[in-house]
């Protein structure tokens, strides 16, 4: 397994986060060493320059939290993310479209996502807590003929977060070149290695400082 901190998506998604919090946020990433950073949009700009000389990634969100902007505003998102100096995109999907089994939808969402990323990573949020299990399965399958490279269970802001069942079911249903990201109420190192052992490569987590600080206290002398 890699290392616990290249693991963490290191969260700041709060509608009152403050220049002060976003320098804060970054100091933190650098200083253990997280895989990135994930902002508003109008912080992509600011934490990709506070990153500038670190390997920590700037991740951000799109059409978030509920999904329901349209495709092209989607789309638009995503190309002023990058052109601002996002890695990654986290993109809700329109979890109504979800509820009413119109994946072609979905998927053609994901489609110009994918491609306005450019190369860019992209991460589809399903919103678990709002799905059936077939429509998880369902949307896990649209992502990837997506080309999507992970499938992301949560916002954090839904009336539920990441389930160990959810990231068997995301798992077991994506392309062997496709990850999948477990967010939402992972706050301790337990929470953690649960998701990771159920398949989830990538922790999205306000709490990732306290997780590599027990991790790192359970493997001293290693």
């Amino acid at each position: 397994m890699q290392k616990i901190n290249k693991m963490i998506d290191h969260t700041i998604l709060k509608a009152f986060a403050t220049s002060k919090d976003i320098e804060k946020l970054c100091e933190e990433a650098i200083k253990y060493d997280f895989k990135s950073v994930c902002v508003n949009p109008v912080n992509v700009k600011y934490a990709s320059e506070l990153l500038t000389n670190s390997d920590v990634l700037v991740c951000t969100v799109v059409g978030f939290p509920l999904g329901a902007n349209t495709k092209e505003i989607k789309m638009l998102e995503t190309l002023d993310a990058i052109k601002n100096g996002a890695d990654e995109i986290d993109m809700v999907i329109n979890v109504a479209k979800a509820k009413e089994h119109d994946y072609r939808y979905i998927e053609e969402e994901i489609k110009e996502v994918v491609a306005a990323a450019g190369g860019h990573t992209v991460k589809v949020i399903l919103e678990t807590c709002y799905l059936s299990e077939d429509e998880k399965v369902a949307c896990t399958l649209a992502a990837a003929r997506a080309k999507a490279n992970f499938v992301k269970t949560s916002t954090g802001f839904g009336t539920g977060g990441a389930l160990i069942t959810d990231i068997v079911t995301m798992k077991a249903n994506i392309t062997q070149d496709m990850e999948v990201k477990a967010s939402g109420g992972i706050k301790t190192l337990d929470d953690a290695l649960a998701m990771v052992k159920a398949g989830a490569t990538r922790i999205g987590t306000s709490s990732g400082i306290q997780i590599v600080e027990a991790y790192l206290a359970q493997n001293e002398g290693e």
